[in-house]
């Protein structure tokens, strides 16, 4: 069983079937595996992304500065990190959410060593805001934060099951790996993640499991080690 996990949350799973904003079902149906998980003595840190209200490379960002459009999808995480948190309290766990933007009305500025102390009694703690940079993305804030914390593991939740060497949406009989390497998903050109974190864990040997959420109680079987979802190692 894993100690310490950094999970990747799309801002897409918090919107569940209606796409866009927050459904509270959803957002819901995450905590109470997040706080099951907790139960076991895991020590979790999230990462969440903020598609569901903007994205700065969406379509509909096309014609803004890519800068204001990346700050406004920084903002975005914001929502999703103070909707998720209120939901884990609620549910009786203690949890705080780090900004990489400082708006300290709202959030802790994010501070590595502040951050352990919190993991290491007990807190679940969200990070928000990415990197605090634009033109990087929401998972390599998650690879950045996975190392800086010295997770065991990154978890990327997602809406398909794993790795497939074709998108399983518009290839009906794309192929899902059980294993794959970081370099590997660099020569295929795979869409798995943004590149950037691709090469930031591969350079750094940090696992990762990508897994579907749609099939409840998929964060605690990957934490307790069964085989779910696709392992991408260095």
């Amino acid at each position: 069983m894993y100690k310490r996990i950094v999970l990747k949350l799309s801002g897409e799973v918090l919107a569940g079937a209606k796409g866009f904003g927050l459904d509270t079902d959803k957002i819901a149906e995450i905590t109470s595996e997040i706080v099951e998980v907790h139960a076991l003595g895991v020590e979790i840190g999230i990462v969440v992304g903020g598609g569901n209200f903007f994205r700065g490379v969406a379509a509909q960002a096309k014609e803004m500065d890519r800068v204001a459009a990346d700050n406004m999808g920084m903002l975005a995480t914001v929502i999703n990190a103070i909707a998720l948190q209120d939901a884990i309290e609620k549910s009786g766990v203690q949890c705080r959410v780090m900004s990489a933007v400082n708006m300290d009305q709202v959030a802790e500025p994010y501070i590595r060593r502040r951050a352990v102390r919190h993991l290491e009694k007990g807190r679940v703690v969200i990070f928000a805001a990415g990197t605090g940079n634009p033109y990087f993305s929401t998972d390599t804030a998650a690879s950045l934060r996975a190392m800086e914390l010295k997770a065991e593991v990154l978890l990327k939740a997602t809406k398909v099951e794993g790795v497939y060497n074709a998108d399983p949406v518009l290839v009906k009989d794309a192929v899902k790996y059980d294993e794959i390497t970081y370099m590997e998903i660099l020569r295929q050109g795979l869409k798995v993640m943004d590149l950037t974190a691709v090469s930031l864990c591969k350079d750094n040997s940090l696992p990762m499991i990508i897994f579907s959420m749609n099939q409840p109680g998929n964060i605690r079987r990957v934490v307790l080690g069964e085989k779910v979802g696709s392992l991408v190692t260095a």
